[in-house]
């Protein structure tokens, strides 16, 4: 795994740039997907957005400090398997159901989707990381996000005033 930190750099980079994709465009086009779920303002998207970006960089870092704790490996391989789920469900989805370009699918299958499936990849020729554990960490760090979305974004609601 050694050799392959160098690469991590761009986990961070390509999350930030997904991230920053979905907060220009995703609470204007919340609104042709209302029938699904409630539009979303944008003071409650970035703030949810902002802090889901804190904790993938988290993620990122303490991977990188403690190699040795499973915890924090499993948390960001965790991070990088919902990364690339996000860029298929919803986004691919949400934009062939709707005719309509979903905000954060170009970044999420142009950068997301391969730099996360390189890091993968590597750490499993290497040895350092398994399928199984891959694919449940994946599962559990995917519905954690889920479940904190809208915690995230009531509370951007309450603390954030533009």
């Amino acid at each position: 795994m050694a050799n392959a930190n160098v690469l991590w750099i761009f986990f961070p980079i390509a999350i930030t740039l997904h991230n920053l994709e979905e907060a220009i465009w995703m609470p204007r086009w919340s609104l042709h997907a209302k029938r699904f779920r409630k539009p979303v303002e944008p003071r409650e998207f970035h703030f949810g957005i902002i802090v889901v970006t804190m904790l993938a960089y988290l993620s990122c870092f303490l991977a990188l400090t403690y190699p040795s704790l499973l915890l924090f490996k499993h948390i960001f391989f965790g991070f990088l398997g919902a990364m690339i789920l996000n860029a298929f469900i919803p986004h691919l989805v949400a934009t062939i159901v709707f005719r309509r370009y979903s905000p954060g699918l170009l970044t999420g299958l142009l950068l997301l989707v391969p730099i996360n499936s390189v890091l993968v990849v590597k750490a499993i020729v290497s040895g350092d990381l398994q399928w199984f554990d891959f694919f449940s960490s994946t599962a559990v760090v995917a519905v954690l996000l889920l479940a904190l979305l809208p915690f995230l974004f009531r509370l951007g609601k309450r603390l954030i005033d533009y």
